[in-house]
């Protein structure tokens, strides 16, 4: 029998609720740039956050190189902010190293205490580091203060500052008593942890991943309510302006007549994108029948690099082939006779299934693998079974075969109904061009234009947030479908 591994230690276990709820308000102080502990420059874009200001030097000096360059404040006063910054961010990170370790045994729970008492005096000296340099500001505002005519530190140092001193501190009390008070483990205990944290840990990165990459960006929502123009400004109340953003999509006729043109261009690519989704399920069934196991690594490895391969590496390749003076009109022009110099990237002639074909190309290998894999997974017996059976190697294909990839190719169909609205944007911005753009801006590209080129932040917002929304909804309907036609689903 398997020995039980004994996690709770008496009242000793109950200090560690408070270490690790605080930990979560520690990473609100880290990643949201409202509640940067590091804003002690009056010039510091509002828009950084504490991890932004450990390491991006061009960030924090974007509106103070003036300054810089004339050596009012020198770059060491900078990089005494990012060395600061960079405590304070690297104790969070280990505190949370800690916390992992303190869900094992007891001699887990011990390393963890001392763990802790490490993460917690990276982010104290952090913060005194952060007042020596907050003074160095403050000294130099009293030599430049007749040259400026702002002072390069603020009033006051931020209120999150000492939220983050309290936060170590009481990390750092718990930490102690826990060294003093909590029993400790036999000399010849092992480390171990129970399965359950165990499988939690290992699925952490991935939440903590997914929450910076997938669920913190969604934080950028609120700029659809502001009047907002990038730059150094942050928002305020006075800036809010509720849902005009969201009435102009419906009220302005040209912004009315863009959303349309780009979803009945979004629609019809994803449409075709679906029609033709069975081409890869195909495409390795019929790999998987090639007995040579040379020529099939070939040709899969062949159909799989151009994934690798960017847009902007294609397109350079589709213009070597299809400009006036490319492959295709040099031949032309010597098998005729005669100059040839077609636009051919310009012409906007089934333009739909020209894109279609460069992205089956483009993917159709890659899109496979997953395919291969379920091939691989189906019981050998069936096949055995239909060849005592006389089946041929086509009906076991039909027979065999296709009904086992059907349920991953039911999932892939579902995920792509509900990512119907995005295509992506770079291989459209890179075929775009003035006579094609009308036909190739999706819906994607049309925030990246309306967003970036245009700075319509807020506009681009609505749009990204209106599309997220319904995507969402989509995957819900595609997936009650499938539940109710063939009594599988993902959700």
């Amino acid at each position: 029998m398997a020995k039980k591994i004994v996690i709770s230690n008496g009242w000793t276990d109950k200090l560690y609720y408070p270490t690790r709820i605080s930990l979560l308000f520690a990473f609100v102080l880290v990643f949201f740039s409202e509640f940067n502990p590091a804003r002690i420059l009056t010039q510091m874009n509002k828009n950084m956050s504490l991890f932004t200001s450990a390491l991006s030097y061009e960030r924090i000096v974007v509106n103070i190189k003036y300054e810089i360059n004339h050596n009012y404040i020198f770059k060491s006063d900078i990089y005494s902010l990012m060395i600061a910054s960079a405590l304070m961010v690297a104790g969070v990170i280990i505190l949370s190293v800690a916390a992992c370790i303190s869900l094992g045994n007891l001699k887990m729970k011990r390393i963890s205490n001392y763990v802790t008492l490490g993460g917690a005096a990276a982010v104290i000296a952090g913060f005194f580091k952060m007042l020596a340099t907050y003074s160095l500001y403050k000294a130099a505002d009293l030599e430049i203060a007749d040259t400026v005519g702002f002072n390069m530190a603020t009033d006051k140092l931020p209120a999150a500052l000492f939220f983050m001193l309290g936060f170590a501190i009481l990390q750092l009390i718990c930490a102690i008593l826990l060294v003093v008070f909590q029993p400790r483990p036999a000399k010849d205990e092992k480390c171990e942890m129970a399965t359950s944290y165990k499988l939690f840990i290992m699925f952490l990165p991935f939440i903590v991943l997914s929450f910076i990459f997938s669920y913190l960006p969604l934080y950028g929502w609120r700029y659809a309510f502001f009047n907002y123009k990038s730059g150094p400004g942050t928002l305020n109340m006075d800036d809010f302006v509720g849902f005009k953003w969201f009435r102009s999509l419906i009220e302005n006729p040209m912004t009315r007549s863009d959303i349309y043109r780009v979803m009945r261009n979004t629609l019809i690519m994803s449409g075709l994108g679906i029609a033709t989704s069975w081409l890869a399920m195909a495409f390795a069934i019929f790999l998987s029948e090639i007995k040579c196991g040379w020529f099939r690594r070939l040709v899969q490895v062949t159909t799989t690099i151009p994934n690798f391969i960017s847009w902007v590496l294609v397109y350079a390749i589709a213009f070597a082939i299809f400009s006036n003076e490319g492959f295709i009109n040099n031949i032309m022009t010597k098998l005729t006779g005669v100059p040839h110099n077609e636009l051919y990237l310009m012409d906007n002639h089934a333009l739909y299934l020209k894109m279609l074909l460069w992205g089956i190309w483009k993917g159709i290998g890659w899109s496979a693998i997953i395919y291969i894999a379920g091939i691989s997974g189906i019981d050998q017996q069936l096949y055995e079974a239909a060849t005592v059976d006389g089946a041929g190697r086509f009906q076991k294909m039909v027979h065999v075969t296709l009904p086992g990839l059907m349920p991953t190719y039911s999932v892939m169909l579902l995920m792509s109904v509900a990512g119907i609205l995005s295509n992506g944007m770079d291989q459209y911005l890179v075929f775009s061009n003035a006579k094609t753009k009308d036909t190739l801006e999706v819906l994607d590209l049309y925030v990246y234009t309306l967003g970036i080129g245009a700075g319509k932040i807020p506009l681009s917002t609505v749009i990204g947030m209106l599309k997220t929304l319904v995507s969402v909804t989509l995957l819900f309907i595609a997936n009650r479908i499938s539940k109710t036609v063939r009594g599988e689903s993902i959700i």
